[in-house]
């Protein structure tokens, strides 16, 4: 009984996990962004939140003079009003605008400004979530399909490629130019490049949103280091060097100024005569965890922006260059056997770059994360099947061309017969 009550614990913790994480519409340098580095700072969150308000987050040493009550009351006190940071080497200033300068104001917020960096990290993927179906194309329902699709039986599975290779032809179709000019051609010359500045029907559309999603990845990550600066008023930017440093050279860093565990912290009690102003000094345990945090959150954040910036200038560079495309498409096509001469390399170029082209790929390239090749190589030899019966016909065992604005009269690529397409259409 007690085996089955844990396996449903387990299970039903994966299946909450599975709705957080929603469908794998992107890649995992994304999730890394939205759902792990989410995963990790509520984490933390809940922690230092546990430490603060489950625990006892600050101990004050008081005059010998003060009762229970007023140990409490100096405690609390110190707690929500801030202390102040002077190395013990060094005198308590005199000045009171000189100690204000040296308070500490960010320890009662550490849980609030945890939870606000996890909800920024999240931002991008909700817009992403909100915003790809614009294109035309539901992609978690192209997702969903493509893996049911790969764990099914094997008429069930072709018939789910079936139906997303129909679904995706649609909606290529659906989103093509309806007139073809010279304003349409220079646009699809440069859409790639300018993929912002193009629509849906230029087929850059997704391709497009997803590199501003990737910018948006980036700019929270590296916005996230200038949050910390604000927030803890010090140079957060240099500190996880700093600690390389101390490490490397041995140092002692426990009485970090960013961190300080014993502290103090000024109070005033009114009497009836007169006003008496205590300097009490205090410990704060909590930022012992909060320095071990912020230490991790620092270089987990350094790589998490040296990958999002590495994987945006991949994305950008397999979108800019055409020829990336037509690698890509042909691949699949060498394993299903459809690649034989070169009228049929030339025509695998017209079928990635003006049939599929850029959000058709990309489509492609979503579903290749989340299945296998073999899957792959199906979903693209239906895909060419499809494009060669739309916009090439057979009369005498030649290839014709139907006259459309995507083969734009080149199906033949001049005057070759291709002969090896005499059997396969």
């Amino acid at each position: 009984m007690s085996t089955h009550r844990g396996l449903t614990t387990v299970l039903g913790s994966l299946a909450s996990f599975s709705k957080i994480s929603g469908s794998s519409d992107d890649d995992w340098i994304d999730r890394l962004n939205h759902l792990w580095t989410v995963v990790l700072m509520t984490l933390f969150a809940v922690v230092t939140s546990s430490g603060q308000y489950a625990g006892n987050p600050i101990e004050c040493w008081v005059p010998a003079e003060f009762t229970g009550a007023y140990t409490s009351y100096a405690k609390s006190y110190c707690w929500i009003s801030n202390t102040y940071y002077v190395p013990q080497e060094e005198p308590i200033p005199h000045r009171i605008s000189d100690r204000y300068n040296q308070e500490l104001t960010y320890y009662q917020w550490v849980p609030i400004i945890l939870m606000f960096q996890a909800l920024m990290f999240k931002v991008p993927n909700i817009v992403w979530r909100m915003m790809n179906g614009q294109s035309g194309v539901n992609m978690e329902r192209i997702i969903a399909l493509s893996e049911n699709g790969m764990m099914g039986d094997p008429d069930d599975r072709m018939k789910n490629i079936s139906h997303l290779a129909k679904y995706l032809n649609r909606w290529i179709e659906t989103h093509r130019e309806y007139r073809y000019n010279f304003i349409v051609k220079m646009r699809e010359k440069y859409s790639n490049v300018l993929c912002f500045c193009c629509g849906k029907r230029d087929g850059t559309f997704l391709t497009g949103f997803y590199i501003f999603i990737k910018f948006l990845y980036c700019a929270n990550v590296v916005g996230q280091f200038f949050l910390l600066n604000a927030f803890m008023a010090t140079d957060f930017n240099m500190f996880g060097f700093e600690v390389i440093e101390n490490f490397i050279y041995d140092r002692n860093w426990r009485e970090s100024p960013r961190f300080p565990r014993v502290t103090l912290c000024d109070f005033k009690i009114r009497q009836l005569a007169n006003v008496q102003t205590f300097t009490v000094q205090c410990v704060l345990p909590i930022n012992l965890f909060n320095e071990k945090i912020f230490i991790f959150l620092w270089f987990w954040f350094f790589i998490v922006a040296a990958l999002s910036f590495g994987n945006l200038f991949h994305w950008i560079y397999q979108i800019v260059f055409g020829e990336n495309k037509v690698t890509y498409v042909r691949k699949y096509l060498k394993v299903a056997g459809e690649i034989h001469t070169n009228f049929d390399k030339k025509l695998s170029r017209k079928f990635a770059e003006h049939y599929l082209r850029s959000d058709g790929i990309f489509v492609l390239r979503m579903v290749g994360k989340n299945t296998s090749a073999m899957f792959m190589t199906d979903l693209v030899q239906l895909l060419w099947k499809t494009f060669k019966e739309e916009h090439c016909s057979m009369k005498n065992g030649v290839t014709e061309v139907e006259e459309t604005p995507l083969m734009n009269g080149n199906c033949q690529m001049g005057d070759m017969e291709p002969p090896s397409l005499k059997s396969k259409l």
